[in-house]
């Protein structure tokens, strides 16, 4: 790993146990996705100005009027959505910077990254290849239509909030898989977990958050 992967002062190794220590305290059990944030340079996919504050769990601005998640949020999300097992492809909705998608693509073999910002997704794509990451595919799409060309998915992880579950999402999603939705405008969103089997399709309450909103032609508020 190089050591601007690593980091040095506020963003290194240390910094990130302590972080950690934090998402352990608040609930993360899983091993795999704990390492894997431990893992992911997450200094290199905010602004260089807010650098010093990357292990923070907090939710920090990106530009476009866009965030990346707070790391609590993408742990729990990752960690529902890998609860059953390991996933062979995985569609995430809403790349942003890029680093929910380091996440993921350090557990799954295969992950396809749909991003509406053009400009965001060819900078979070610069950052995952000069990462090491060979195993991602992106699309400057609306985000409301997933990506049918590669369905069906084992999980689906959606980053922006549409007000209700967009129909073309659930289609796309395998019998057997999962899906981390965060659904509601304003700040009624509530974090679910679908899930398909032969009998239809179960939802769960995970969590009240706030994402930004689902900009498209299904998700639009």
């Amino acid at each position: 790993m190089t050591s601007s992967s690593t980091g040095i002062g506020m963003t290194s190794q240390r910094t990130r146990d302590r972080l950690i220590k934090r998402l352990r305290d608040m609930g993360i059990v899983n091993q795999r996705v704990l390492e894997a944030i431990r893992q992911t340079p997450r200094h290199l996919f905010v602004e260089e100005a807010l650098a010093s504050r990357a292990y923070e769990d907090t939710a920090l601005p990106i530009g476009y009027g866009q965030t990346v998640s707070q790391p609590y949020i993408v742990a729990l999300m990752t960690q529902a959505l890998l609860a059953e097992g390991p996933m062979n492809t995985v569609l995430e909705v809403g790349g942003g910077s890029g680093y929910q998608t380091a996440v993921l693509a350090g557990l799954v073999d295969e992950v396809y990254s749909v991003e509406r910002i053009g400009p965001l997704m060819h900078l979070a794509r610069q950052r995952l290849f000069s990462s090491g990451y060979r195993n991602i595919h992106y699309k400057v799409s609306d985000g409301s239509w997933g990506w049918p060309e590669h369905a069906p998915y084992d999980g689906i992880m959606v980053s922006a909030a549409p007000v209700e579950v967009p129909q073309t999402l659930l289609q796309q999603l395998a019998t057997g898989g999962r899906m981390v939705i965060p659904v509601g405008a304003g700040d009624r969103q509530e974090l679910l977990l679908i899930a398909a089997n032969e009998e239809g399709m179960t939802r769960t309450h995970l969590e009240h958050v706030n994402f930004v909103p689902l900009i498209g032609g299904q998700g639009r508020p």
